[in-house]
């Protein structure tokens, strides 16, 4: 029997039980793809990073949800390199890490506090049915076509494509309902990993936008926490109409 040390560790989170929880196997490197997807499914986090060697990086994450691969999660690359700080493992400094999209710099602070440097998102605008969009989301139709003349829905990708929806407001995005396979059939169609909704209008003053995403064909209903949603987001700034305008990307998870 191969026995793996695996953990549940909370990223974007100051105290335990909070945040997004990532999955993390910190010595990954002789187990097949059968064994991470086994893991992933019995940890049941939204994702898991397993810890494998590089060629061209300090070290490689695979990423498995319940059921497939993921090229690339954000929270889950935070948790990863925490974890490895806390345990003496890596040190406070810059870091390389290999996904299955390419290789990203990785900052660690000596408090622990990760960094992950991402890239600007790729944005191809779309004009679906709304009334399909907010069938599936379980938002009234209305929520999208208010603020559709200024937001286009998009496809974005920082590593991983989503259907982007903007939504009017905040108490609109929070009844959202999804109808899982009726979201992951409008996933697909566009070829999107999933959906992401989001809105302006955030709970915290200092955020920059309120979003939530659904990923269901990953075995993900909702994940809790998207660490590149707001680049996402605000990728699809500069394709809207009168909508005040900030920088689209390369900024840090």
């Amino acid at each position: 029997m191969t026995e793996r040390r695996a953990l549940l560790v909370d990223a974007f989170a100051a105290e335990p039980l909070a945040g997004n929880a990532a999955g993390v196997v910190p010595a990954a490197a002789a187990l097949t793809d059968g064994q991470m997807r086994a893991a992933a499914r019995e940890l049941g986090a939204s994702e898991t990073a397993f810890v494998r060697d590089s060629g061209p990086a300090d070290r490689r994450l695979r990423f498995f949800s319940p059921t497939d691969e993921v090229d690339l999660c954000g929270h889950a690359t935070v948790a990863a390199h925490a974890h490895l700080h806390r345990e003496g493992v890596i040190e406070a400094g810059e870091h390389t890490v290999e996904t299955n999209v390419g290789v990203h710099d990785v900052e660690v602070t000596p408090e622990g506090v990760v960094w992950v440097a991402g890239e600007a998102p790729t944005v191809d605008v779309v004009d679906p049915d709304l009334d399909r969009v907010g069938a599936a989301l379980g938002v009234d139709p209305a929520a999208l076509r208010d603020v559709g003349a200024d937001l286009p829905v998009a496809v974005a990708s920082t590593g991983l494509p989503y259907l982007v929806v903007p939504v009017n407001f905040l108490s609109r995005l929070g009844e959202a309902d999804p109808d899982d396979d009726a979201t992951a059939a409008l996933a697909e169609a566009y070829g999107a990993a999933g959906v992401y909704a989001f809105t302006f209008d955030a709970v915290d003053r200092e955020a920059t936008l309120h979003g939530r995403a659904f990923l269901p064909d990953l075995g993900i209903a909702e994940d809790p926490g998207d660490g590149d949603g707001e680049r996402r987001g605000r990728g699809v700034l500069p394709h809207g109409r009168g909508v005040r305008r900030r920088p689209a990307g390369g900024d840090p998870l």
